[in-house]
């Protein structure tokens, strides 16, 4: 059976052979374990195999895990943020990438003030367009970037997306290529940096990094299937 070094470093071996194809540099992209449902014990594995970078999904699991993991570990939340959770959010990451309404960034720069801290942002870009995924809308970007001052504690890094799942990972092409287009487009209207593109996960990796990704998401391909989530009192 293969451990999470194993399997980190075969992660590692598609995702130099991806570089290499696509004529970029290794230091161009982040490999961040994904590490939802799987404990501190996971974490710490993954940490001796060389990992620094860690997502997670949901708010109330990163504040009873991260306490518990390696002091090396860097944590980024990446799934959806809801307002209540803005405040703890502010204390556990030091980068959301699912910002996905102009209330939400209202919301942590509020946290972030009464904090006296920054934050680390990306805005997620529902570029599918499909109702049951989270982000803004792509016209609805522009506007955003249009008012990023008056959001005087969050740095504004790049921007995220998560394609439509389908079995064959070129499915995922032309929404992580509208991305970067998108990005691009934005980055010459507005005149804001946008460096980070945030795409990517265990099946289409490669696909992601010819793309333009620069942080990739990696959960299953490193920690395996993820077991089922305890439920808490207050989730019931």
């Amino acid at each position: 059976m293969s451990t999470i070094s194993d399997r980190i470093e075969a992660v590692q071996q598609r995702l130099a052979d991806a570089i290499a194809r696509s004529g970029r540099t290794p230091g161009d992209v982040s490999l961040m374990a994904v590490s939802k449902n799987h404990g501190p014990d996971a974490v710490r594995e993954a940490v001796a195999a060389g990992l620094t970078l860690f997502g997670e999904n949901r708010v109330q699991e990163a504040a009873a895990k991260i306490p518990e993991a390696p002091g090396a570990a860097r944590w980024h939340l990446i799934g959806h943020l809801q307002r209540n959770k803005v405040r703890p959010a502010v204390e556990w990451f030091e980068c959301i990438h699912s910002i996905d309404s102009w209330r939400l960034l209202e919301a942590i720069q509020q946290a972030c003030e009464q904090a006296g801290r920054r934050m680390r942002i990306l805005l997620e870009v529902n570029v599918s367009g499909e109702a049951v995924k989270f982000g803004f809308k792509p016209d609805e970007v522009p506007s955003v970037l249009g008012r990023l001052g008056e959001l005087t504690r969050l740095d504004l890094e790049g921007l995220m997306t998560i394609p439509p799942l389908t079995e064959d990972p070129e499915g995922a092409r032309p929404h992580f290529r509208r991305l970067r287009q998108y990005r691009d487009q934005w980055q010459q209207e507005s005149g804001v940096p946008l460096p980070v593109l945030s795409m990517g996960m265990s099946h289409d990796l490669e696909v992601a990094v010819e793309e333009g990704s620069n942080v990739i998401r990696i959960g299953t391909a490193i920690f395996g299937p993820r077991p089922k989530p305890v439920r808490t009192e207050e989730e019931v």
